[in-house]
Formats: C-alpha cells, structure tokens, sequence
C-alpha cells in the first residue's frame, strides 16, 4: 500500500474520533492532527502539520510539566492529565489528556501521540452545580446548608441583632460577612475576636478612647464601633468577655451609643451587631458567666452552624472548591483527589471542621507534584495504617456510602423519606442501599422504620 493511501486511511481513523488526537516526531513537529483537534484549537492541519506542538496548543504546562515530553522520556504513558491552553481566539479553554508513545514496525520510538478533551461544557455545568450549593462563599449542598441560605436574606433584612453558634472552623465569620453584604448597609464590614485581646485593651478598641484617657493617649482614636457605623461589626467568640465588658456591651446594644475611654459625651452609632460564639451561650448563663440580659439582647435571632462531621455530603463539594482555590493560588493544574483519598476524608472527623480541610487540601498541593492528590500527600494522622494499606479503594467508597447513608438516617431518626431528601436521593434508592449494605435505622428492627 502506497504512502499516500496510508496517510489518508489514517487520517479517515484519526477524523472519526471524538477526541482531538495529533502525533509529533522526535524533534516535537506535529505530523498527524485530526478533525476535532482542528474544532477545538481553531488551527487547521494545514497550518499545525510541521510545527512544533507548544506553538500550536500554547499550553499551561508546555514549558514546564509537558505530559508528552514526560511519556518521552520515561516510556510511560500519562492517563488523563488537565490543563488550559490558548485557542486560535485567544479563549483559555480547559482540557483533559492523555499521552503514548508512537513506534514504528521495528518497535522503535518515532515520536508520541496525544489524545485531549475540551471540558468547557463540564467546567460550565460544574460552575452552574457549584452556584446552586454556593451563597456568598458558604458551600453546602446538604439540607442544613441549603435551609441556612433561605434564611440569610431574610436574616440580612431586618437591622435586630444575630448569635451564630458554631464550632471552630465552621464557617462564622462568612455568615457574619454575608449577613452584612444582603443588607444593603452602607458601612463598613469589621470582624473583633473579643477572646485574643485582655479585657483592658479590647475596651479601647471597641469603645476608642480621647487624648489624655492615659498615658500614651496623646490623640483621639476612634474605636471599631465607630468606624463601623452605618455598617456591621462581628463580636467574635463573645462568650470569652469579662462581666465588666459585657455590662458595657449591654448599653451598646440597647441605646446605640458608645461612650469613648476618657470621653464626656456619648456618642450615638448606627450598628448591626453578630456576635458569633463556639461556646453553648446559654449554658453559660445558667453557670452564672454570662449575664443572662445580655444574652437575650444578643439572641435576637439565633442561626447554629453544623460540624463538618454533621454534613459529610458537603466533603465533595468543599474539595472541589479548595482545590479550585489552590490551583489558582498556586499556579497549577491538579485535577482533584484519588478515591482513596475521598473515601479517607469523607469518614475522617475534623475537630477543626471546614478550616481543617482546607488546611489539608493546603498541605497536599504543597507536596503533591503528580496528578491526583494521593494519600501519601495527606498528613501523616489520615495516612492508613499498616493494617489498612490491604484494604482496596472500592471498599473503602462503599464504607463511605453506607456511612452517609446511617448518619442520614440517625440525623431524621429512621424517617426514610426525610433521609433520602436530605441525601438528594429518591426513596426508594435509599430504600435499596438499605437493603444491600444491611442498614436499619436507629430504634428500629428494620420493618417498622419510619416511611
């Protein structure tokens, strides 16, 4: 068969692929480019046969993480690797590729080939899945998270005063931040942790202070309650202030005035307080370390923020979003993590909540250099043990399921219907994995649970 008649049979292969597919030589021309390479990069073969590959894909990681030179140079082929590149419009299209080697009859390497795939359509439906689970940077798909974003805008209307409660790490000072942004009011956005200053200097930085009120007061300084007039200032870990502080706190609340260290005259604010707490606030008033008149100024409306243990369904979501954080920050291109390594976050419990999964996710794009975030890359406290390394993947997912599944259950004590709503599954799905993974719910013996 002559040269000619195999070039085209080849290229009629190559044109009947979904996929952008090109082949280089040894010296990186490009000597192959199919119909949907020409689709996607908006270069003819005409004009990419016989130039080098970067100039014609100008792609993130052509200078410095080439998948192809890698497979050229180890012999191994890379499956499924992202990256960004440039098209012929200048648009920053995001792909997935995939590389081998290119041998001849002999068996000898003549150069490589690259299969890739346009994700823009993907990257589109993953932004409009992640707006629909995402209110003013809070993430969360599950029945928790998406009742609290109804109510933020009705929270966020009315000027009374909020207590968020919530462990460390879940997400206070975003609720905080995004009551204020839905208010429409014109001030300033001021964040005080009340619990990392003494008593003596977080008065003069709430309440400022005249010049003379002390010795190094030789000028006016206004404090945070000033400075977030006509705004919203959060009073983080409010449950830490002294008795003192919080009969001083009681006159702001009910009189919208401030009266500075040194000061005369009372000078009247127009404030929203939040205060936010990891403490149980009202325990605190029955132990007799809170006032309790204090307490009820300030818990106007109440909003309690879930453990991150309380909504694992939000885990994926979160991941995708540290990771998307971490690519941008970072200048890389690390498409996510292995199962293994979901299935070991999703049982995982976080004493520090989403801050700690961010801390993680931080620390994996430090060290991993590869493609997917592995468990090695974890901290050494979520690295399986000996005894686990045994353990397949797989199994290890279908653990993760079923867990999602008895929480879910627990959290609506046996009530299926609510269970699976909560999961984002029809019942009867649920009804099902019950079945298969022998789960009944709590109190039950699996033929009277709640429908």
């Amino acid at each position: 068969m002559s040269k000619l008649i195999q070039d085209n049979c080849r290229d009629t292969i190559l044109d009947s692929i979904n996929e952008g597919v090109f082949t280089v030589d040894l010296g990186w021309k490009i000597t192959a480019f199919n119909r949907a390479a020409e689709q996607i990069t908006g270069v003819s073969r005409d004009e990419a046969i016989g130039r080098v590959c970067c100039e014609v894909f100008r792609a993130s990681i052509c200078e410095t993480a080439c998948p192809l030179r890698q497979t050229m140079r180890t012999g191994k082929p890379i499956i499924n690797a992202t990256a960004h590149i440039i098209n012929e419009a200048g648009e920053r299209l995001p792909i997935r590729m995939s590389t081998a080697l290119l041998k001849d009859e002999s068996d000898e390497i003549i150069g490589g080939v690259e299969t890739f795939q346009d994700l823009t359509r993907i990257e589109q439906l993953q932004k409009e899945l992640g707006a629909r689970h995402t209110f003013e940077d809070i993430i969360g798909r599950s029945s928790a998270m998406q009742s609290l974003f109804k109510l933020l805008p009705q929270v966020a209307e009315s000027d009374s005063t909020v207590l968020v409660e919530g462990k460390s790490g879940t997400g206070k000072e975003l609720v905080a931040q995004a009551i204020h942004n839905l208010s429409g009011r014109k001030g300033r956005f001021i964040a005080v942790n009340c619990g990392a200053l003494p008593d003596s200097l977080l008065e003069s930085e709430l309440f400022g202070y005249k010049a003379g009120a002390f010795t190094d007061a030789r000028k006016d300084k206004p404090g945070l309650f000033a400075l977030a007039d006509g705004g919203t200032i959060l009073l983080d870990e409010i449950g830490d202030i002294s008795p003192a502080m919080q009969v001083r706190l009681l006159r702001v609340l009910q009189e919208q005035v401030i009266a500075p260290l040194g000061g005369i005259e009372p000078v009247k604010v127009n404030i929203r307080v939040v205060a936010a707490t990891n403490k149980n606030l009202s325990g605190l008033v029955q132990s007799g370390s809170f006032r309790e008149d204090l307490f009820y100024r300030v818990r106007v409306i109440h909003l309690k923020l879930p453990s991150l243990r309380e909504r694992r369904e939000d885990i994926p979501l979160l991941l995708d979003h540290f990771v998307g954080k971490f690519n941008r920050l970072q200048g890389k291109d690390i498409p996510g993590v292995s199962d293994e390594v979901l299935a070991r976050l999703m049982e995982y419990d976080y004493l520090g909540n989403v801050r700690e999964l961010e801390n993680i996710i931080e620390q994996a794009f430090v060290l991993c250099r590869g493609e997917l975030i592995q468990l090695h890359h974890l901290p050494p406290e979520l690295r399986p043990s000996d005894s686990e390394r045994g353990d397949s993947h797989p199994a290890s997912l279908r653990a993760m399921e079923k867990l999602l599944i008895t929480e879910a259950l627990s959290r609506h004590r046996g009530n299926r219907r609510r269970a699976a709503a909560d999961l984002g599954i029809d019942a009867s799905t649920l009804y099902r994995k019950i079945k298969a993974f022998d789960i009944w719910p709590p109190g039950t013996d699996g033929r009277t649970a709640t429908i």
